[in-house]
């Protein structure tokens, strides 16, 4: 498990090609998590995403939802909704 200070880190890291499910803040400095989902669908990068977020709505979960993600998660987190959605992100055919 890696963990990075931004979207731009990850996108400039190595582990894009082996990331099995990516965990994503919605708000992040610089590029938000919506962009960071768009930019990697538009390179061709499918992996689960799971969002999690401390101000959430309904208009961002169907943005997110519609476009891909598997979990759109309120904080503080609830550990059994994260749990299942990780056991949805790895028993998925992406």
């Amino acid at each position: 498990m890696d963990a990075f200070g931004s979207a731009k880190a990850f996108l400039d890291s190595n582990t894009i090609l082996t990331t099995s499910c990516l965990i994503s803040d919605v708000q992040m400095p610089g590029m938000n998590g919506v962009e960071l989902q768009r930019h990697l669908s538009a390179a061709g990068h499918r992996m689960p995403i799971i969002f999690m977020t401390a101000h959430p709505t309904d208009a961002i979960r169907a943005r997110v939802i519609g476009d891909g993600a598997i979990g759109y998660l309120s904080k503080p987190l609830c550990e059994q909704a994260l749990l299942a959605c990780l056991d949805k992100a790895f028993n998925l055919d992406v």
